[in-house]
């Protein structure tokens, strides 16, 4: 076991979401939670502090609630209140009984003793020396990668150095040129001007990336860890649901209580943000089989605000302070939707346990029922296959939101779960990191989830993690100074600065794709040059740069596939007016002006108005063709497509009319149009998804048929064939637009000899 050092953590000056009754003092033990003065984590920490305790000098005060009427269903499950019904936007965590009952600690012992079924023993301390550790291999990824893709991997950053240079050199070339073409002229090219600004902020999002994956030249070497045998320490399981179809719950609470873990050091409590009576019911049956199941809903009052997701753990944090053996050491959480493997648990704590300053480890999100081919691009696959495992070369893994495991006394010197962002995840990792703790990567495939079945969902997943990612960085100031983040490593401060510039330049994205129909159709020189032999070299360097670029998107992105590396950037390019529009509504426009925050909705309780992939119930064509069209604004880009379009054909025409030779029509389009790499034909083919997934929408079948489920446990795992992205020979149009596009260029490369 790794000894800590001696350094203080800090307590989080940051206002968190806390209970306002703290329970009497408990007899300690050695799961009891340690003080948030400590120095340090410890395996046999002990006080009687409750979970959330935070600034005591901090003067703003959530307002008291109303007393609520505490009641024990039969089967001793779980520990609800009446439930205001309200609209949702506000909420309060469960009080405590102890604080609410006076004196009631008869009563509040009796329940809570009923409520653990003598299931679990939580209250037995295990010396962490005795936990075992198996290592089954050097690379943890070693299911996902076959070592000849790993041995090419490891030239990525080489790779990247070079696609990056070239295109700086690339880049640098073109602006030199358009300066000299100015003085020799005499004039300015305001369209090659812009024309270089668009070009620069389509590419600016990869380029920080790239060079932030230049820095792992060290490459990653993580094992595959399992913890086996009984010693193993106590986890609390958390399920996270606000509104989700009940079997869907039912069958990540199957999956959670059947993991190959001994059932008593684990507990699994569903945490139910929408007060479904359905669910509690189904729990508390579900209970019987499994005495280690718990339903926990908290209070929501109206006018004190609930902060989501962050409000929900809260309530769940303190919930299990309450049952019989206290807490856990560690606390785990999935999604509503994320059906864990059986080898979960004893993986991530695994890492855990292995090194005493491990805060959190996190498994990458997979998905199940992707449709063939992926049309949306709902895949993480270039997150959690390429840009995660770089993070973690770097020692800085971000929590993702799932899967994960944290270390609870971690989680208390932070000051518990922080509340003021959507992306509650990375927020917790980011103070982890910058409390001076360790976060870890596995990257295994330890979990299952679901994608949004339409594109409303999808939309409005994706536009709620940038919103999420740009109030983590603007809550902790881009990472770049400040308490919160003092503890952050240089890599750190790197990797959080540019995922949130990377969210903020989706605004200068949606500029740029504006402005490239405009140039063009302004008939303005796009390529600027005073002389032949500055064309030629503008012609060799943009060759030189396309060509490197093709290679290195082939060798980063062998972990996740070839053919997500040119789909991922046109989606980025279709979704910019939805991200650009989130952010101008919710952090520059006033009220007045239509500016508003966000509302937070679960992805899997946005309900389909279209059923587009139900072959049975799809809407019909006008039908769908109207909610996604005009609902979700996707004329914007039938109107784009059209508008870039005529802006290519009416440069092409005045390139006819205005030239009397083939040389001088020769130069007219290559300066203008069709200067590789052709930037408009990418933006049209991006533009296109949405317009095509209206008409022809993909085909997916009912969830259960995806699954396959045991009929003596009903426990339901997702089928094998479909743990994996399915392309069809469809996919081979975006190849084949990228080869064009790369021929072209060759062949004005060749070309350029001879002009």
């Amino acid at each position: 076991m790794a000894s800590f050092s001696s350094r203080s953590r800090q307590s989080s000056p940051y206002g968190h979401f806390q209970p306002l009754s703290p329970l009497p003092s408990r007899p300690s033990s050695p799961l009891s939670s340690p003080p948030l003065t400590s120095h340090g984590p410890s395996h046999s920490a002990s006080s009687s502090t409750p979970f959330l305790n935070h600034n005591q000098d901090s003067t703003t005060q959530l307002p008291r609630y109303p007393l609520p009427t505490f009641r024990r269903s039969p089967s001793s499950t779980s520990l609800t209140s009446e439930y205001d019904e309200c609209d949702g936007s506000t909420a309060c965590p469960t009080p405590n009984p102890e604080s609410l009952l006076g004196d009631g600690n008869q009563l509040y012992n009796i329940n809570l003793a009923a409520a653990s079924k003598s299931a679990c023993s939580f209250k037995t301390y295990i010396n962490p020396d005795t936990f075992t550790i198996e290592t089954l291999h050097e690379h943890d990824d070693a299911d996902l990668l076959v070592p000849w893709k790993r041995k090419i991997y490891r030239l990525s950053p080489l790779f990247t150095f070079l696609a990056v240079a070239a295109y700086f050199l690339y880049y640098g070339y073109r602006i030199h040129c358009t300066v000299y073409a100015q003085r020799a002229y005499h004039k300015t090219y305001i369209m090659a001007w812009l024309f270089i600004a668009a070009e620069g902020c389509v590419a600016c999002p990869a380029l920080l990336h790239q060079m932030y994956q230049m820095l792992s030249i060290r490459g990653r070497r993580r094992p595959k860890l399992r913890l086996v045998g009984k010693n193993v320490p106590t986890v609390d399981v958390f399920i996270t649901c606000c509104k989700e179809d009940v079997d869907i719950v039912l069958d990540t609470t199957r999956a959670a209580c059947a993991v190959d873990y001994p059932q008593d050091r684990f507990r699994v409590v569903v945490l139910d943000d929408g007060k479904d009576a359905e669910l509690e019911k189904a729990i508390e049956d579900l209970s019987q089989e499994y005495p280690n199941l718990y339903y926990h809903a908290r209070i929501k009052i109206k006018g004190v605000p609930h902060h989501f997701k962050a409000g929900n753990l809260t309530g769940g944090t303190d919930f299990v302070t309450r049952v019989d053996g206290g807490e856990g050491e560690f606390i785990a959480a999935l999604d509503a939707d994320m059906i864990p493997e059986p080898d979960w648990l004893r993986a991530i704590i695994a890492h855990m346990v292995s090194d005493s300053e491990m805060a959190l480890v996190c498994p990458p999100q997979l998905f199940y029922n992707i449709p063939e081919n992926d049309p949306l691009v709902q895949s993480l696959d270039t997150f959690v296959h390429v840009m995660e495992p770089t993070k973690d070369a770097n020692g800085v893994a971000w929590c993702t939101g799932s899967g994960y495991a944290i270390r609870r006394q971690a989680l208390e010197s932070i000051g518990g779960w922080p509340v003021g962002s959507l992306a509650e995840d990375t927020f917790t990792s980011s103070l982890l990191l910058g409390s001076g703790w360790k976060t870890a990567f596995c990257h295994e495939a330890l979990q299952y989830g679901t994608v949004p079945d339409t594109l409303t969902g999808h939309l409005k997943q994706r536009t709620r993690w940038t919103l999420g990612t740009l109030q983590t960085a603007l809550k902790l100031k881009f990472c770049l100074y400040g308490d919160l983040v003092k503890g952050m490593s240089f890599f750190a401060r790197l990797s959080a600065f540019v995922f949130a510039i990377d969210a903020f330049f989706k605004i200068f994205l949606l500029i740029a794709l504006l402005t490239i129909p405009i140039v063009l159709i302004s008939g303005g020189q796009l390529v600027a040059y005073s002389s032949n032999n500055q064309l030629r070299w503008q012609i060799r360097l943009c060759f030189a740069s396309l060509v490197l670029t093709r290679l290195n998107e082939w060798i980063t992105y062998l972990p996740s596939g070839y053919r997500l590396a040119q789909r991922d950037t046109g989606a980025q390019m279709w979704m910019a007016p939805f991200h650009a529009m989130t952010i101008i509504r919710s952090f520059i426009l006033p009220t007045w002006l239509g500016g508003k925050a966000m509302a937070f909705s679960s992805s899997g309780s946005v309900k389909s108005e279209l059923n587009e992939r139900d072959p049975k119930t799809r809407a019909p064509l006008f039908r769908r063709l109207k909610v996604i069209l005009w609902d979700c604004d996707v004329y914007l880009h039938l109107l784009y497509v059209l508008f870039v379009l005529a802006a290519v054909i009416y440069s092409t025409v005045m390139g006819f009319k205005e030239n009397t030779t083939v040389h001088k029509l020769y130069i007219y389009l290559l300066t203008h149009a069709f200067w590789p790499p052709m930037l408009w034909l990418l933006c049209i083919t991006a533009c296109c998804e949405p317009i095509k997934y209206a008409i022809w929408p993909p085909t997916m079948p009912d969830r259960e048929e995806l699954l396959e489920r045991d009929p003596k446990t009903g426990i339901a795992r997702p089928k094998e064939a479909l743990k994996k992205q399915r392309y069809s020979k469809k996919t081979f149009w975006h190849e084949m637009q990228y080869s064009g596009v790369t021929i072209f260029t060759s062949v004005i490369f060749f070309g350029a000899f001879f002009v």
